[in-house]
């Protein structure tokens, strides 16, 4: 795009940003996406930790059926 990479590209992004919201804004968001990040993140571990253990449930059924078996 008009010669433009990403580097650039967010470099006029961020100036504009300060232009238009100021300095202060800046620091707000960025405490909006670090707590974003950090409940994505607790979440994402807690579907894992919730997908493993309904697996591991599944494997010690077809354990015991195949031990009736």
């Amino acid at each position: 795009m008009f010669g433009l990479e990403t580097p650039e590209i967010i470099l006029i992004i961020l100036a504009f940003w300060i232009l238009f919201f100021g300095g202060s804004k800046i620091s707000e968001f960025a405490k909006g996406l670090g707590r974003f990040s950090g409940e994505f993140k607790k979440g994402k571990m807690e579907i894992e930790k919730e997908l493993n253990l309904k697996g591991d449930d599944e494997q010690k059924e077809t354990k015991t059926k195949d031990k009736n078996a």
